[in-house]
């Protein structure tokens, strides 16, 4: 029993899977706060084209253009 103990200590294959499980949940982890970060900074600068969008008059000076000024 203390054999299988020590070779069992000293034994490293699933080190790298321990490794790998790791390294993969943190890159998701900051994939999913980047995502997060973009989706709240594209809705915001949405939100404030469209309020100017929708507050300007289209085609309010289609008349003068290229009238001259005076």
């Amino acid at each position: 029993m203390i054999k299988f103990i020590k070779n069992f200590r000293k034994d490293e294959d699933g080190a790298v899977t321990v490794d790998w499980v790791v390294l993969t949940a943190a890159v998701v982890g900051l994939a999913i706060a980047a995502y997060t970060s973009i989706e709240s900074g594209a809705t915001g600068l949405t939100t404030s084209i469209d309020g100017y969008l929708n507050g300007g008059e289209v085609g309010g000076n289609i008349g003068n253009i290229g009238a001259p000024e005076g």
